[in-house]
């Protein structure tokens, strides 16, 4: 089977599906783009989203990747010509989405361990506008070194030999200043990556001159990236696809239909990265805590809140759970009559329903196996930081017990039913069947489960400041319901703990 790269020679053959091949003119543009990072969250989002604008004429930029170590995805990259085909496959407004693309927005990959002085070189580059990265969530901590070694060990080093290298070689000019745009998934990770670069810039002494222009003439920015890149797919997808395509594509990246790039800037920050103008999903404001409380609340705490019910209902993925009526029924009205009321923070009611509509079809797509024992992992950590403010802002807006939430929480709290098997771990078991608990907190719930009733568990548990900053059995009422709806939960499981809650608001209702 031919390569990609030699595939793309021939002029975009016929496939037996469609593919959205680059035009030459795409291979002509400027490098603007300094990348720290090659992985699939960054060829399935940002990369694609700066390809998508240069094939509108839009931005008319490149990136430069630097890769922390020689080999592995680099031969490939070398090998492809920094090309690689991302497959996107979901749902959007509940249509099916099929979508294949081979970008080119990647002209090169640099080793920052052989090849450290073509980065410091290409930083010189007056074509160069914006950096980006991904070096997971510990890339961005100071280590206290010399940013002169070839390279430097941390990327927050890196990142101002880079912009030092910048600065000389500019004579300090502003115009000449960088935006800074890291994707590690950390709350106002533009901001403490910049921190640590001022602080490191200190302890290597650089001149009080650099030190203005780092802080006058850079932007760095927070984000907030939200796309499901699972990358590379089973290997009997791969192979089919790779048969559809008629070549070889050891790059080959799978990514959802739904993408958002919210990117905290002003004008500056608009003006350069131009290709928000045109690509789907790219943001910038002057604050994206909107972006960040709609993500967190609705879909992670949907997910958290859904976890136990779903898997004591015997679902073993989220799209499973979409599939069942009383499931798919929970998780809807979950997310938009109770978590999005409760949203500590100010949410246009249209926009948090669209959000939620977004994030529906994201749980039924077809192309994605999300399955709900991951989402469960440190289910007790993620319970109070996703959930337990919105539980709280919702009893001080409306004065009520939240019904989906309390259901929720009862059956998380019979979820952690466990015998314990390590520190951090214990197992649980449903209809004879185990499953695998992995929870800091697994030890705490199973000694309480051999001690107490369901009433005095959740009471245990509920004023446990500990794990939730607050005493819970303060908000009236509660208690009292998550109890209930645990005792119903043992007596009878949770299918048709689920079908008496709907035939009783159904009743209610009418």
């Amino acid at each position: 089977m031919d390569t990609l790269n030699k595939q793309l020679a021939l002029a975009a053959p016929s496939t037996t599906v469609a593919v959205a091949w680059p035009t030459p003119a795409l291979f002509e543009l400027p490098e603007k783009v300094l990348q720290f990072g090659a992985g699939v969250l960054l060829r399935g989002l940002p990369d694609f989203m700066i390809d998508e604008a240069n094939r509108q004429g839009v931005f008319n930029g490149r990136i430069v990747v630097v890769k922390s170590t020689d080999g592995g995805d680099a031969t490939a990259f070398e090998r492809q010509n920094g090309l690689y085909t991302v497959c996107v496959r979901g749902v959007d407004d509940g249509k099916p989405v099929e979508e294949n693309v081979v970008c080119s927005s990647i002209s090169r990959v640099l080793s920052a361990k052989s090849q450290w002085a073509d980065v410091l070189e290409f930083a010189k580059s007056p074509d160069l506008q914006v950096v980006i990265s991904n070096t997971t969530e510990v890339g961005i901590q100071l280590v206290n070194e010399d940013i002169h070694l070839t390279p430097p060990t941390s990327f927050p080093g890196k990142l101002l030999a880079v912009l030092h290298a910048r600065f000389v070689a500019f004579k300090g000019d502003v115009n000449c200043g960088l935006v800074i745009v890291p994707t590690e998934l950390i709350p106002d990770n533009g901001r403490k990556l910049e921190a640590i670069v001022l602080e490191l810039a200190h302890r290597n002494n650089l001149s009080s001159d650099f030190l203005d222009w780092l802080e006058s003439a850079n932007h760095f920015c927070n984000t907030l990236v939200d796309r499901i890149v699972p990358g590379k797919p089973d290997d009997a997808t791969y192979t089919q696809l790779q048969a559809d395509f008629g070549y070889q594509d050891d790059l080959l990246t799978v990514a959802e239909a739904y993408a958002l790039w919210a990117i905290e800037g002003g004008e500056r920050v608009s003006e350069v990265l131009s290709f928000h103008r045109v690509a789907k999903g790219v943001v910038i404001r002057p604050d994206i805590t909107l972006f960040r409380e709609l993500k967190l609340r609705l879909l992670n705490g949907t997910h958290t809140l859904s976890f136990a019910l779903a898997h004591l209902s015997g679902c073993v993925t989220v799209r499973e759970a979409l599939e069942n009526e009383y499931l798919a029924r929970f998780v809807h009205n979950l997310m938009l009559a109770d978590l999005l009321p409760g949203i500590p923070y100010q949410v246009d009611e249209k926009m948090g329903q669209r959000f939620g509509m977004q994030v529906l079809d994201r749980f039924r797509n077809p192309f994605l196996e999300h399955r709900w024992l991951a989402i469960a992992m440190q289910g007790t950590m993620k319970m109070q930081m996703r959930n337990v403010p919105t539980l709280v802002h919702y009893y001080q807006q409306h004065r009520v017990v939240p019904h989906y939430i309390a259901l929720g929480f009862a059956a998380y709290l019979l979820f952690m039913r466990n015998t314990t098997t390590g520190p951090s771990t214990g197992e649980g078991e449903v209809d004879g069947h185990a499953y695998t608990i992995q929870d800091d907190r697994a030890s705490y719930f199973a000694d309480l489960w051999t001690k107490l009733s369901p009433a005095e568990l959740t009471n245990a548990v509920l004023r446990n400041t500990v794990l939730w900053g607050s005493d819970l059995t303060r908000l009236p009422g509660f208690a009292d319901k998550v109890s209930q709806y645990l005792t119903q939960l043992l007596e009878e499981g949770a299918p048709a703990t689920l079908a008496a809650f709907f035939t009783k608001k159904t009743a209610l209702a009418n």
